[in-house]
């Protein structure tokens, strides 16, 4: 799926690791791919290893840069003076997939859903990594957030109405410094469920042009 790609710049720019959430049919993550170059090797590897350091090692993701696919073609460009493969080709150098274990959701209580839905499922997006100053600003421009409960650690919530689905979501704070998350409530309207993965990948991709760093998808109900 194109445009779905994460890009990360590696420590001193020396190179960029591209990255993909794997997503299972409910719209939740089973493994992380990724595969990274150096100007000084100058060919494609994939570490699972590398993957799991980045999302657990605060020393080595302070010295990383989540950046958009523009700003990876151009390091590409300078280091290796030629173009960032396309995300089709990208893929074909994911060799070393790292497991994210799953589980079925974990339901609490079993939500109620509202008069004309069937379903309501609720999902969170782990990040790692801080927002920068103005990325909330950013972030309920671009959402037309409206602002949330401080003392829940949530700067924000926003909707969507898709066919005959309507989504929520809540922008979470969950330590300072080290982690976000994006809560998202699916009340499912239509027969089909096939508007929740497009949203979720679409929901990651916007913080992760953020600087965040995504590390899984779960599912709550």
């Amino acid at each position: 799926m194109p445009g779905y790609l994460d890009y990360i710049l590696l420590p001193e720019a020396d190179g960029i690791l591209v990255e993909e959430l794997v997503l299972a049919g409910d719209g939740t993550a089973t493994g992380l791919d990724s595969a990274g170059w150096r100007a000084a090797g100058g060919g494609w590897w994939s570490s699972a290893a590398y993957a799991r350091e980045l999302r657990t090692d605060a020393g080595l993701r302070g010295r990383v840069v989540a950046v958009r696919r523009r700003e990876a073609e151009s390091v590409y460009r300078r280091l290796s003076g030629a173009e960032l493969p396309d995300e089709a080709t990208l893929r074909t150098f994911f060799h070393d997939r790292l497991p994210l274990a799953g589980s079925p959701p974990l339901v609490l209580t079993p939500p109620q859903p509202p008069d004309g839905f069937h379903e309501v499922r609720v999902y969170r997006v782990l990040f790692a990594g801080d927002l920068g100053q103005d990325s909330l600003p950013r972030l309920r421009e671009v959402w037309r957030m409206a602002l949330a409960d401080p003392r829940e650690r949530v700067v924000g919530t926003a909707e969507s109405r898709v066919a005959g689905d309507w989504f929520t979501w809540d922008v979470r704070r969950i330590g300072p410094g080290t982690a976000w998350c994006l809560d998202l409530t699916a009340r499912l309207g239509s027969e089909s469920d096939t508007a929740v993965r497009p949203l979720l990948r679409e929901l990651t991709v916007v913080m992760r042009a953020e600087g965040l760093i995504p590390v899984t998808i779960e599912r709550f109900s």
